[in-house]
Parts: structure tokens; sequence; C-alpha cells
């Protein structure tokens, strides 16, 4: 009887990610930092594990390397267990030269590989949402419903509908319409699929399960379709039986700075709206050996913090701390997300004016002001330095820092030097 251990997971590792530059400036989407501790690529991996798929490829391409080793140093099955999780990076071959073009692109240049791994079934996910789901209902539900292509789907509520491909699905579940981010009425009207007023759409979640033959027969036999959602599925739905699945819990696009800011800033708050507490289907990363976060005569309030931090005298609200972060003396920090660092400069939680180099340290500096910012790794803002929000909407380059829809964010290892003020 077909279970889980048939279906092979892909994870498409996404391309540039201008949309969340410049956090991917220098990684992958799916190496971006999430909730302090974790990246976005542990989502899909865990969710996988917790459902009972233990075969895992990730197809990477663009500033894969941060990616690499993070999946190469966490998912380490031993070798008493049949599972594994590989890296199919983009390469060129003798009947391709070029760089994956889209979704299905990717997953048409690794059809080698999948077909190595003899999974009669293949579960197409995205390496950049953040939820928690069953993975093995769905396949039961692709299974009972005897279905070539089975599409995971959430409701939609009609101001949204403009963001989503809209499925539309009939009372078998089967679907029979698709419309990628629809905004005409009249197309609206004619792609309702459930009777609930505030959310009468059914959009994709970009998870797909395929049956491996119709996977490989679609992807050779059309190869100028090179994306699911907007060629693979559309044609599938006028020649296959494709089914939609029910999903809805929580699910959330990492795609872009002000996604990225809101979604991390709500996982501090008292009623989160996803729950990394959840010891039964747990979400796994890189395993740390970091000493526990010292808080010293601070005022902390809705922060979520990682461990093998230091702060000493400072206030801090409605933000993410990230691991290693050092905050010094005098610093008000809200609505923000500090990244932490990869390495310690100095032996202890000491306040050092400056590193033997004399850099500025590592971290916040003292008396900083830093309110609707996302400061990634390995940052070194000085003392005193003012840091503001901006105009929803507001992009702006600076020098060592940038603005995206009005969140000032300061890339990977850059120095902000004492008294800078970064304001409207």
């Amino acid at each position: 009887m077909a279970g889980t251990k048939d279906v092979l997971a892909v994870i498409l590792g996404g391309g540039r990610g201008a949309r969340l530059y410049p956090l991917t400036a220098v990684r992958s989407k799916p190496a971006v930092p999430i909730a302090g501790k974790y990246r976005l690529i542990d989502i899909p991996i865990s969710n996988c594990i917790n459902s009972g798929i233990y075969r895992i490829a990730v197809l990477t391409q663009f500033n894969s390397v941060s990616l690499h080793r993070h999946i190469a140093n966490t998912y380490v099955f031993d070798t008493f267990h049949t599972g594994w999780v590989q890296i199919w990076a983009a390469e060129q071959t003798i009947s391709s030269a070029d760089w994956y073009q889209g979704t299905a692109d990717a997953v048409r240049k690794q059809l080698f590989e999948i077909r190595a791994t003899r999974a009669p079934y293949v579960l197409i996910l995205a390496g950049d949402h953040l939820y928690r789901m069953d993975y093995a209902a769905m396949f039961d539900f692709h299974l009972e419903h005897g279905a070539d292509i089975t599409v995971a789907v959430q409701p939609v509520r009609k101001e949204d509908a403009g963001r989503f491909g809209i499925l539309k699905r009939d009372s078998h579940y089967r679907i029979t319409r698709f419309a990628e981010k629809p905004k005409d009425e009249a197309i609206l009207r004619e792609l309702v699929s459930r009777d609930d007023p505030a959310r009468p759409f059914l959009g994709s979640m970009g998870i797909y399960l395929f049956k491996t033959d119709i996977l490989a027969e679609l992807l050779e036999g059309y190869p100028d379709y090179d994306d699911f959602g907007s060629d693979v599925i559309p044609h599938a739905i006028d020649n296959l039986k494709v089914f939609g699945y029910d999903f809805d819990g929580y699910w959330e696009d990492i795609g872009t700075i002000r996604s990225f800011y809101d979604t991390n800033l709500a996982l501090a708050k008292p009623n989160s709206p996803f729950n990394f507490y959840d010891p039964q289907r747990p979400i796994y990363s890189h395993p740390r050996f970091l000493p526990g976060s010292l808080i010293e005569n601070s005022h902390l309030e809705n922060v979520l913090i990682a461990e093998g931090c230091c702060v000493k005298n400072a206030q801090i609200s409605n933000s993410v701390i990230g691991l290693r972060s050092q905050i010094r003396s005098g610093v008000r920090i809200s609505n923000s997300i500090i990244m932490g660092a990869d390495y310690y400069d100095t032996t202890s939680c000491s306040e050092p004016e400056s590193t033997s180099a004399g850099l500025i340290p590592l971290g916040i500096g003292r008396n900083c002001q830093i309110s609707g910012a996302i400061i990634d790794k390995n940052a070194r803002i000085g003392e005193n330095v003012v840091i503001q929000p901006f105009p929803t909407g507001k992009d702006l380059d600076g020098e060592g820092w940038v603005v995206r829809d009005g969140i000032v964010v300061i890339p990977k290892d850059t120095i902000i030097p004492h008294g800078t003020h970064i304001v409207p």
C-alpha cells in the first residue's frame, strides 16, 4: 500500500529574490533567517520530516553557499535511516547550458535525479513560506480521489484575490478553472468556490503533489512551460484529474521586505499566529552550542530573543533579537528585527569601546535609538546612532543602508559610524 515513503519532496530554492533585497544580497531566499534562530528553509524540511517524508531534494541556484552549508550541517540522518536531504544545484549539462528559467524548468532539469529515486510521487514545495502542514493528510487525499495532481488551496478574501492564483473547484473537490491574480469583477464572480461571503475564493499555496510519470510527461511534453503556477497547472486542469486539498491554517509567503518584517514582528506578540512551541511537530534547525542569553537591568516587552545574546541596560519592545546579539547600555529598540551575528568578537559580555583591530564592536553600540528597522547579521552599529522608519511605500538607497517600503534595512556585515542619523 502506498505511503509517504513513496513520496519525494522537491523544495524550490528560489531565484534572485529581488523583492527581499538586501537580505538576499549574499544569500538565497530560503537561507534568510527568521524568528531569531531559524532559516526559511527549515520550515518545509521540518514539515516533511514531521509528515514522514524523508527523501528531500532542495533545488538551488542563486547565492546558494550559505544555504548549502546550513543544510549540510543540520539535516544529517544516521546510517540506519533510509532518508536524506540533498542539494540539487543548477548545472550545465550536455543537454542544457541554461540556468533554471522558472519553477517548472528547475524541476524539468532535475528529472533524471527524480527518476533515479524511483519515487512514484513528487511533492513540489516552496522554500520561502511560513506554515505548518501535514503533507501525509494531503497525500491520503490524493490517493482517495485518484488524482493526477493535487494542489493545496486556502480560503482567500475578495480584497486579496488579486495577489493569488485563484482556483475554481467543484463540489467533488476537482479544480475546473484557474486565473492568475484576477481583478475583473466578472471573472471573480465565476471563480467563487466557497459559500462564505468573507472568504469566497480558493488560492493556490504553491504546493503541488504529482504522480511522477504525470510530472515527467508534462515537463517533457511542453518544454516551453517554465512555471507551475502560470503554465503547468492551467494546462493540466483541462486535461488531467487535478484536485484541490483544503488548508485553513496559518500560511504566509515571505516574499517582500514588508511581509518579512510584519511576519517576524507578529511572532513576538503574545498571541503569535504561528506556534514554534509545538512539541509534536517541531521546527528543526542547526543545533548550536550557545550560552543562555544574559539580560541585565533591562526592560523587554513583547520581545522574541534567541540564545547567546547580551543585553545590558536597554529598553526593547515589539522586536525580534537574533542569535549572539550584543545590545549595550542606553539602547532603545522598538518594532525592529536584530538578526544578531555568526560569531563573537569578544570573550565576554563586557562593553568594549572598540575591538583589538579598532573596529566598532559587533552589535548595537551605546545610546542608540532604533525603530522600524531590520539589522542584518554581523552589523556593527556605532554609538549614538538614530534609525527611524520612513513613510510606508518609500524606497531609498543610502550609504550602508537602504529603505524598502519605509523600513530601514542595514545589510549584512555593514559598519554604521558613531552618531549616524538615518531618519526621514
